[in-house]
């Protein structure tokens, strides 16, 4: 069945034919969705109430534009709504992790609601080419370092960004899609790339821009390399992976670590106790290396899923470590268990 027949179809109240429609819309609008939002959670709500809107609202559909670039333009201005809103985001920074912890270098710009994006779900964006005035790769674009940089944005510009340099719509296209002038877009779209630009540098562009090829021999190596220094409890082993400079940060609680021997006070105080001992497995997250780990509970016989860390690597170094919530992890198809070695 053709587009124009799927299109009548659903216009007629075909359930059935509008999902055919759609579906091969739907995971690049949620990774839309994700890199605005930051949050996994909040973009599967954007997309399904941006699903919901075009069903009901199909018949207003003109096709002057392409299905997608309005698909695009509902999904952008749910995720507009759904930051204006914004009761869902903890404005104060959650405490340290563990009473443990040394006092933070500083406050980090990683937001307390980021959440790690699986790789398994990238797939089908791999063989998709951006407009011709994008600036960002699909990779690129992805990255811990960008869906970081991207919250320091206010909401409008943050949408004028993914919208013209990740997608590459012509800023004709992206005024209509946000019902604003082509001189408002442009303006927005200059302020944004002054901040993406300033920040993308301090958390090492030449690592994240400039990196070795997702899943290299190098990067391969570093991460058998860090699970066998994790699982051994090598802390000089793992530190041996660090760049001078390293990063820690830890969403929620807003704070960063920085630098060797910070990360080695931290790694002491909350990884490498006498009475804790890991199993690790690696997955991949944000287009990086991740890693869930899961810590022994010796009454139990069983390792309990503890985090899933992401890295940022350059070569064969580690530039920056982001840890999160064990409860991140069932997305990555990570069980919530292992098994004993007993």
């Amino acid at each position: 069945m053709d587009t124009s027949e799927l299109m009548a179809r659903a216009r007629a109240g075909d359930h059935h034919a509008f999902g055919d429609l759609v579906q091969g819309h739907s995971h690049e609008l949620q990774v839309h969705c994700y890199r605005i939002l930051g949050s996994v959670q909040d973009a599967e709500d954007a997309l399904q109430e941006t699903l919901m809107s075009a069903w009901r609202n199909l018949g207003e559909f003109s096709q002057r534009s392409s299905l997608r670039t309005w698909l695009y333009r509902i999904a952008t201005n749910r995720c507009l709504s759904m930051l204006r809103a914004d009761s869902r985001r903890p404005r104060v920074a959650a405490p340290p992790p563990d009473p443990a912890m040394p006092e933070p270098t500083g406050t980090g710009d990683v937001p307390p609601w980021l959440e790690p994006y699986p790789d398994v779900l990238l797939d089908n964006l791999v063989d998709q080419a951006p407009g011709p005035e994008a600036r960002y790769e699909t990779t690129e674009a992805i990255s811990l370092a960008f869906i970081t940089a991207l919250q320091l944005l206010p909401p409008r510009q943050r949408a004028v960004l993914v919208l013209r340099d990740v997608l590459g719509y012509r800023a004709s296209e992206v005024a209509t899609m946000l019902d604003a002038t082509q001189e408002s877009v442009q303006s927005a779209l200059k302020r944004a790339r002054a901040t993406i630009d300033n920040h993308l540098p301090d958390t090492g562009s030449s690592s994240s821009r400039h990196a070795d090829r997702p899943e290299s021999a190098t990067e391969h190596q570093l991460v058998a390399w860090l699970t066998d220094a994790l699982e051994r409890a090598d802390l000089d082993a793992l530190v041996g992976l660090f760049v001078a400079d390293v990063r820690f940060s830890m969403p929620p609680a807003m704070l960063e670590y920085r630098g060797i021997e910070m990360a080695r006070r931290v790694l002491l105080a909350v990884t490498f106790r006498p009475d804790r001992s890991y199993r690790v497995v690696p997955t991949r997250a944000n287009g990086q290396p991740a890693f869930g780990m899961y810590m022994a509970d010796p009454y139990a016989g069983l390792y309990r899923a503890y985090t899933l860390l992401v890295v940022t690597t350059a070569g064969n170094r580690i530039t920056v470590i982001t840890g999160f919530d064990a409860s991140v992890m069932p997305r990555f198809g990570l069980p919530r268990t292992l098994p004993g070695t007993d």
